[in-house]
C-alpha cells in the first residue's frame, strides 16, 4: 500500500479536519498538551520543531507565532503551498520552512537534530508504521520529545460495534471508499508504545482525543451543547479508560540519554 497523498481531496480535507466540532475537540486537547508540555518540558526556550506530515501547518502556524523555528514538510504539494499561504498572511513566514517529501525522507533535509516531532494523524495512513517512527525518532536531540497523535483501532471497534456495524468491528478490514477520510491502518495503543519503547523513547503523557463526541447516538447531541461537551472530552482526555477508547490518542515521550550521547 502506497503512502496517502490528499492532494484529490485538499478541499474536502480543510473542512473536515478543523471545521466541525470532531475537529474542534481535536484541536483543543492536543493544543492543551502542546501548551503544557512547551512549558514544562522547555519553558522559555525557542525551539527547532518540525511538523511531519502536517499538511496545512495547523499546529505549525500556532508554534511559528510563539517565535518557535518550525519545518513543515508533507506529501501534498497543494497543502503545502496553502500553508506557505497562511503563513505570509500571518506574517510569520520567517519563522517556517516548507518541504516537499514524505516524513521518512525528511532527514536529508535537515542539517541538526530537532527539539520537538510532531506527527499528527499520520500514522494510520502509513504502509511501514514502524520505520516511519525509527526515522523520525532518529532527528529528535536527546530529551528532545516526540508528539504522535494516531488513529485509534480500540475505539474503531467500539465506534462500530454501537452502531451495529458488526462486520466492521475489527482494525483490520479493509475500507472500501479509498478517497475518504477514513484512515486506512488503525493502530493500537500497545504497539505504538512498544515501537516507542524500542527507540529508547520514554513516554511523558497521553491523551484520547474524541473519547466521548463520536459515541452519542445523535449528532444533534454534539452540536447542541457543544462547550459542555467539549469540557468533558478536555476533563477526561488523561484518564484511563478514556484515554484507550478515544478515537484518536495522542502520545508524548521523550529521547532518553545514552551513554553514547554523554
Amino acid at each position: 500500500m502506497a503512502d496517502r497523498n490528499f492532494d484529490d481531496i485538499v478541499d474536502k480535507f480543510a473542512k473536515n479536519i478543523y471545521g466541525t466540532t470532531k475537529g474542534k475537540i481535536r484541536e483543543a486537547v492536543v493544543w492543551q498538551d502542546l501548551t503544557q508540555l512547551l512549558s514544562s518540558q522547555f519553558e522559555g526556550k525557542t525551539l527547532k520543531i518540525l511538523d511531519a506530515g502536517g499538511g496545512e501547518g495547523h499546529f505549525s502556524r500556532k508554534l511559528a507565532e510563539m517565535g518557535h523555528q518550525v519545518i513543515l514538510c508533507d506529501l501534498s504539494e497543494e497543502m503545502l503551498e496553502r500553508g506557505s499561504e497562511l503563513a505570509k498572511e500571518q506574517g510569520i513566514s520567517d519563522n517556517m520552512r516548507f518541504v516537499h517529501c514524505a516524513v521518512q525522507d525528511i532527514a536529508q533535509y535537515i542539517d541538526e537534530p530537532v527539539d520537538l516531532v510532531l506527527f499528527h494523524a499520520v500514522l494510520e495512513w502509513i504502509s511501514d508504521q514502524k520505520y516511519a517512527i525509527e526515522q523520525l525518532v532518529d532527528i529528535i536531540r536527546p530529551e528532545g520529545v516526540f508528539s504522535v497523535m494516531f488513529y485509534n483501532a480500540n475505539g474503531l471497534v467500539m465506534r462500530n460495534a454501537i452502531l451495529g456495524n458488526f462486520h466492521l468491528a475489527t482494525p483490520h478490514i479493509q475500507r472500501r471508499r479509498k478517497r475518504s477520510l477514513s484512515p486506512q491502518n488503525p493502530l493500537f495503543p500497545h504497539q505504538v508504545d512498544a515501537w516507542l519503547g524500542e527507540c529508547n523513547m520514554q513516554i511523558i503523557g497521553k491523551s484520547g482525543v474524541r473519547v466521548f463526541h463520536d459515541y452519542l447516538q445523535s449528532r444533534q447531541l454534539q452540536q447542541k451543547d457543544f462547550p459542555a461537551l467539549l469540557a468533558l472530552e478536555q476533563q477526561y482526555c488523561r484518564e484511563e479508560p478514556y484515554i484507550s477508547m478515544g478515537r484518536y490518542v495522542h502520545v508524548m515521550a521523550r529521547k532518553q540519554i545514552q551513554k553514547d550521547d554523554l
